[in-house]
C-alpha cells in the first residue's frame, strides 16, 4: 500500500485550517472569507488562481510537463443555515450557521493536495482544483458551468469526494453507476371555496381534496414506477387554514415536497404522475389546482471508465479498505452538473462511526480530522496516476 508523505507539521497546518473554516461558516454564494483563504493559499503554493467563477468560486490550475490530459478535482465550500449545538474549541462563531456536512473538510483536503502536488510535481499534465460555492441547494455547480467553467478550464475527467459517516477514516467507497438521486421540488395549490365549517355544502372543500391527494401520492412509487427502479415522492409541507379558526373551511391548501430518482426516465415519470394526481383530485372535488415541478439537481451517475481510475487511486491509498458495493444515496449533490458536462466519478471517504451526532446535517456533526491524511492521499494519488509523468 503506497503512502504519500504528509509530515506532522503539514498535518497540523491542515487541521488548524479546517478548524478555522469550521469556526467561520458561510452560506452558498456568501463564501467571501473562505474563497479568499483558498485563493491566498493556492497562490502561496505557486498555483495559478482564477476567482469569481460562479460568484465566489475559485479555480486553481497547476500544470507540469507537456502531458495533454487535464482533470478537475472538486471541493464544495458552503455551510448550512442551522445552529451548532456541540461544544468544541472551534465551534461556529456565526449564529444559525454551521459546517454540518463537512465542506470545511473537503476544502481542506483539496488545498492539502494542491500544496503537496505543487511541491512534488510527480505528474505530467494539468490539474484544475475546483472550489465550488453553494452546493447546499443554491445551485453553485450550475452557476459555475453557466459561467464557462469547462470552456475556461477544459477537463477530460472530473472527480468529486464526499465524507461518509459509517465508513472508517482509512476506508473509501468507489462504485460505478448511480451514486446520488435527482433532487427536485414540487408545489401544489388546491383552490376551493371557503365557507363555515358547519356548512360544508355551501363551499368547495380543498382540505378533503388534499387528504385524498396525499393518500394517493404513494401509489406513484408503489403502482406506477417499475419496482426495480428506486424512487421517492414525499410531501414535506402542508398549509391550510388557521388553528385559531377551527370553524372555517379555508379557500386553499398549499402542499410541497420532494421527488428523487436515479434515472432520467423515472424523473420524468414522477413529474408527470404527480401532475396527473393533482388534476384528477381537482376534477373529482370540483376545485381548481396549480402544480409546479421544479427541477433542481440531476442524479449523480459515475462513469465506469473514470470510476475505475478512481478505484485504483483509492486502493493505492487504502489497500483492501475500499468498498465497491456501496449502495447509492437518495440525497443529492449538484456535482451532477459537472458530470453531465464531463465524464465524472464521485467517491466516498470515511468519516468514522455514525454515532453521537456524527451524521450529515446534524447540529452536532463534525468532519473527522483523522481522515485528512486519507483524503489528501487519494487526491494526490489520483492526480499522479491520471497524469502519468
Amino acid at each position: 500500500m503506497t503512502k504519500i508523505s504528509l509530515d506532522a507539521e503539514e498535518l497540523t497546518f491542515l487541521k488548524n485550517l479546517r478548524h478555522n473554516l469550521h469556526a467561520h461558516p458561510e452560506l452558498g454564494f456568501e463564501e467571501v472569507r473562505t474563497s479568499a483563504i483558498v485563493a491566498d493559499l493556492l497562490k502561496e503554493a505557486g498555483v495559478t488562481v482564477h476567482q469569481g467563477l460562479g460568484g465566489t468560486g475559485v479555480v486553481g490550475t497547476l500544470t507540469n510537463g507537456n502531458g495533454p490530459r487535464r482533470i478537475g478535482l472538486r471541493a464544495d465550500m458552503d455551510a448550512l443555515a442551522m445552529p451548532e449545538t456541540a461544544d468544541r474549541p472551534y465551534k461556529s462563531t456565526v449564529p444559525g450557521k454551521m459546517h454540518a456536512c463537512g465542506h470545511d473538510g473537503h476544502t481542506t483536503l483539496l488545498l492539502g493536495a494542491a500544496r503537496y502536488l505543487a511541491r512534488t510535481r510527480h505528474f505530467n499534465g494539468t490539474v484544475h482544483f475546483i472550489f465550488q460555492p453553494a452546493e447546499e441547494g443554491r445551485g453553485g455547480a450550475r452557476k459555475m458551468v453557466e459561467d464557462g467553467l469547462f470552456d475556461l478550464f477544459p477537463c477530460d475527467a472530473v472527480y468529486g469526494l464526499h465524507n461518509m459517516p459509517g465508513l472508517a477514516v482509512d476506508e473509501m467507497a468507489v462504485t460505478a453507476g448511480p451514486q446520488l438521486a435527482s433532487s427536485d421540488s414540487w408545489k401544489v395549490t388546491f383552490q376551493g371555496v371557503g365557507t363555515h365549517g358547519a356548512k360544508p355544502h355551501l363551499g368547495k372543500d380543498p382540505v378533503t381534496a388534499c387528504g385524498h391527494f396525499l393518500a394517493s401520492l404513494q401509489t406513484i412509487v408503489g403502482r406506477v414506477v417499475d419496482p426495480l427502479q428506486p424512487a421517492v415522492v414525499s410531501a414535506c409541507s402542508v398549509h391550510a387554514g388557521d388553528p385559531n379558526a377551527l370553524n372555517v373551511i379555508p379557500d386553499f391548501v398549499e402542499i410541497g415536497g420532494t421527488a428523487r430518482a436515479y434515472s432520467p426516465v423515472v424523473r420524468d415519470q414522477l413529474e408527470t404522475e404527480i401532475g396527473r394526481l393533482v388534476r384528477g383530485v381537482a376534477i373529482m372535488f370540483g376545485i381548481a389546482a396549480d402544480y409546479d415541478f421544479i427541477r433542481r439537481i440531476p442524479p449523480v451517475v459515475n462513469n465506469p471508465d473514470v470510476t475505475e481510475r478512481a478505484l485504483e487511486a483509492a486502493r493505492a491509498v487504502c489497500g483492501n479498505n475500499v468498498r465497491t458495493d456501496f449502495p447509492p444515496s437518495t440525497a443529492g449533490d449538484d456535482f451532477a452538473f459537472f458530470s453531465e458536462e464531463v465524464p465524472g466519478s464521485y467517491v466516498w471517504l470515511g468519516n468514522g462511526p455514525a454515532v453521537d451526532g456524527a451524521l450529515h446535517h446534524n447540529t452536532a456533526y463534525d468532519f473527522n480530522d483523522a481522515a485528512i491524511g486519507t483524503g489528501v492521499g487519494f487526491w494526490v494519488r489520483l492526480t499522479e496516476s491520471e497524469l502519468t509523468a
